[in-house]
């Protein structure tokens, strides 16, 4: 079962992203359910208006909601406190993709931000990067570097009565996606051309 807490916040996801100009990627969108743990997924990418396809900068949103977290909305649907509020946990991260070497990582951290704006009560954090690198049989590296933040969107009950409460955040949190995408874009960085791109190197 899908409680309506869910479906608000990818709701309130989608318009706020789409408020600040930018585009979903092309058949990127996912919702998941783990068949043996009962845990939901929700995932989207999104890019700059006017990106290539592949995009060479986008930024790739993950929502998951744990049985925990289910179990415990549907206590408090009820009118039992369950012991810990429910959370939704987030992980947004900036994908920079078909690179020719791998990028200077000072200069592209330089642009980005230790946290996000906040989501209800808590930040999002970054994590450590990771580059990604695929040896083609011509002999090209294509590299592909991840920066992630993650966190929880830790819904109170005040939050739980009136999710609408957590949309200004979320359009806040958008607002900041695009201008580190803008940031990101703007870094003279070795793309390969469109014809050599190589769909999630």
């Amino acid at each position: 079962m899908i409680d309506h807490i869910l479906l608000d916040v990818i709701g309130a996801l989608r318009e706020a992203f789409e408020g600040a100009l930018l585009e979903q990627q092309a058949v990127e969108e996912r919702f998941q359910v783990d068949v043996f743990l009962g845990d939901l997924s929700f995932e989207t990418s999104y890019s700059l208006p006017g990106e290539q396809s592949p995009a060479r900068v986008r930024a790739d949103l993950t929502l998951d909601w744990p049985t925990w977290s289910q179990s415990a909305y549907r206590s408090w649907s009820i009118g039992e406190p369950p012991a810990e509020p429910p959370e939704l946990i987030v992980e947004l991260a900036f994908r920079l993709q078909n690179l020719a070497v791998a990028p200077p990582l000072e200069q592209v951290l330089g642009v980005l931000d230790q946290e996000s704006p906040r989501l209800g009560s808590e930040q999002l954090e970054r994590a450590a990067p990771s580059l990604e690198q695929v040896f083609e049989s011509s002999g090209a590296v294509v590299s592909a570097l991840e920066i992630a933040y993650q966190g929880a969107i830790r819904l109170e009950e005040s939050l739980l009565e009136d999710p609408s409460r957590i949309d200004e955040d979320i359009a806040g949190v958008a607002r900041w996606v695009a201008s580190a995408l803008v940031r990101l874009t703007d870094l003279e960085l070795p793309f390969l051309p469109p014809e050599q791109d190589t769909e999630d190197a």
